[in-house]
């Protein structure tokens, strides 16, 4: 079954539950890929992709109870995800929060602390 099936109410996510990779989920939602840029940025898509869900809440709400149109923004949204590493690298994209990190910040240490005993 595929993300293009015509779904009972429910269907979707059960389907869904099923999937445990980058690769599963891109085969699923017929997204087609370049199998070197999943391998190298997977997590980085899927975590793009759970942060597409969570600022299209509103989109997804109103999917609500219509699976063929979930599978519509599912797919548009990991779509988007999948491109922005095509076009981009994970470095650049900063999705995980330690390529967020600022820059090193110096703490002052004095010597009288360090020969304190």
């Amino acid at each position: 079954m595929n993300a293009e099936a015509k779904y009972e109410d429910g269907e979707l996510q059960d389907a869904m539950e099923e999937l445990s990779s980058a690769e599963d989920f891109l085969n699923f939602f017929d997204i087609p890929f370049d199998a070197s840029v999943v391998h190298v940025n997977r997590l980085h898509i899927m975590q793009r992709f759970h942060d597409y869900l969570s600022q299209n809440e509103e989109s997804v709400a109103q999917c609500e109870g219509n699976d063929n149109a979930m599978a519509a923004v599912y797919t548009a949204l990991l779509t988007r995800a999948y491109q922005d590493f095509v076009e981009s690298d994970a470095l650049t994209e900063k999705v995980f929060k330690v390529f967020k990190m600022q820059g090193p910040q110096t703490t002052f240490v004095s010597v009288d602390s360090l020969l304190q005993e």
